[in-house]
């Protein structure tokens, strides 16, 4: 069914004195130099992540070591699967990790209150692995101090973002021209 175009025979005609077609949102506030310098610690902290990862995975004897310490009974088959297990799965954890920070940091440098929030919500749960996995056996002086580089850019971040200056370019733009319906019945 193909619709009539407007100013042709058949098409709605606009309603008398009515608004006429509603104003888009307004414009974004300028990127405030709180985000901007949070998007580049995000940057550095994705660049980051990705050197511990390579220096994490530098450290097969300890793990192994550690390995076998935990389970005593293993094969050295058992040992080497459970090593090459550890290791890709830390590289997998890394590389999203990494990913994560990257796409955050665009995503706040977009003005997306939802990634202010999810951030803030991964800068949490990286607290936790942070202090956690500094009690961990396999856990080496370069692993604990790029961890906790990370977390501190981690935390420079979070306190950018949710800076003063910088919440006032997360809020949604206004729509201008439309003003909110109280419900009623209009004046006459």
């Amino acid at each position: 069914m193909s619709y009539p175009e407007p100013g042709q025979p058949g098409a709605y005609q606009a309603y008398p004195g009515g608004p006429g077609p509603l104003p888009g949102p307004g414009p974004k506030p300028p990127l405030p130099s709180t985000v901007r310098n949070a998007f580049y610690l995000m940057i550095a902290g994705a660049v980051l992540s990705v050197l511990s990862l390579i220096t994490g995975l530098g450290s097969k004897s300890a793990m192994r070591t550690a390995v076998q310490n935990a389970s005593p009974n293993l094969t050295a088959d058992q040992v080497n699967t459970a090593v090459n297990f550890g290791y890709a799965l830390i590289f997998l954890v890394g590389l999203i990790g990494a990913g994560l920070w990257v796409w955050m940091a665009y995503m706040n440098k977009a003005g997306r209150n939802w990634a202010r929030i999810t951030g803030t919500v991964f800068f949490g749960i990286d607290t936790l692995t942070v202090f956690l996995g500094m009690g961990q056996h396999t856990a080496t002086g370069s692993s604990i101090g790029f961890g906790v580089v990370v977390w501190l850019i981690g935390l420079a971040t979070v306190i950018l973002i949710w800076n003063k200056s910088s919440s006032e370019y997360y809020k949604p733009p206004m729509q201008f021209g439309a003003a909110p319906y109280g419900g009623g019945y209009p004046l006459q």
